[in-house]
């Protein structure tokens, strides 16, 4: 009896310590004011006029319980600064091209798909009556490919968390993006670093990183390629609970990257709105939108391996 209670106070032991989960809580009037009062004032980057943005919060699988929290600090910390005007949607319809054309850049909010295609368009489409089969398979494909071009004709993306599973199977999407969704361990807490302190786009930090409790996201496939200018990274030897030993210690976890002629922002931070109680994350979210819709050049050249 001795050795099952050992046994059982050990996996208790073993999982509290490989899970941190933060308390999920409702997104109220207090806290955004709280949000408020911490997010900065202005861009980096002077603009002349505003620019448009829209905001993405469908999902069809996983809920993060942060999507209302993520879409209304986005909206606040963008229109706070007096350069964004910013819409939100949960209509797929959003991404007609005639719709995505009235938009300098797209936010994707944690698009979770469902994981038998991973392939939020397809998800919601083989539902309409009103197609055939065929007819929601091909219109899937062109919404996605709506997508493409907007971005590779200058259009702007920012994809936050989540949002890089929305068409995790497409291997086009993943190059678009950086890489696709792997796996996480358990929530914990993660030391984020800098990985150039001179770089404009982490000027936020002070020339120091962050620690903060989150999802610890791994990548596969086009992240492999390196196709981007890395911005944050966490040490896997840090990690607690990966599936396997791992060769690359240094995984990143936010990026910069062209598509053709648009800009690509992608962070992994955060699962939890507790981050975004952090001032330094809040700019740093003002200047990828800064990057992403073209006002703020700096170089997003890959560095090499």
């Amino acid at each position: 009896m001795k050795r099952i209670l050992c046994f059982f106070l050990f996996l208790t032991f073993v999982h509290c310590s490989l899970a941190q989960d933060l308390e999920p809580f409702e997104l109220t009037e207090d806290w955004l004011s709280h949000i408020e009062e911490l997010a900065p004032l202005k861009t980096s980057v002077s603009m002349e006029g505003s620019k448009n943005i829209l905001i993405f919060s469908l999902h069809t699988g996983y809920e993060h319980w942060t999507i209302p929290h993520t879409e209304a600090v986005v909206q606040l910390v963008a229109e706070k600064t007096g350069a964004f005007k910013v819409t939100t949607s949960k209509d797929i319809s959003v991404f007609e091209s005639e719709n995505l054309a009235t938009y300098d850049a797209i936010v994707l909010n944690n698009n979770c798909s469902m994981r038998d295609h991973r392939n939020i368009f397809w998800d919601i489409l083989k539902k309409d009556d009103a197609l055939n089969n065929q007819q929601q398979k091909e219109k899937a494909v062109k919404l996605e490919q709506n997508l493409f071009e907007y971005v590779k004709n200058g259009g702007g993306l920012m994809v936050l968390h989540g949002g890089i599973t929305m068409q995790n199977n497409t291997e086009e999407f993943g190059k678009m993006v950086g890489g696709s969704f792997d796996y996480h361990p358990k929530q914990q807490r993660i030391s984020v670093k800098l990985v150039d302190a001179s770089h404009p786009l982490v000027k936020a930090f002070d020339g120091v990183g962050f620690e903060h409790v989150d999802e610890p996201y791994f990548f596969n496939n086009a992240y492999f390629d390196y196709n981007f200018r890395p911005l944050l990274y966490m040490e896997a030897n840090e990690l607690k609970g990966k599936k396997a030993a791992v060769n690359d210690n240094i995984k990143y976890i936010a990026w910069i990257k062209p598509y053709g002629d648009g800009r690509v922002f992608y962070a992994s931070p955060s699962h939890n709105a507790h981050s975004y109680e952090n001032p330094q994350l809040l700019q740093f979210l003002v200047d990828g939108l800064q990057y992403a819709v073209g006002v703020l050049e700096c170089d997003d050249s890959p560095i090499e391996e």
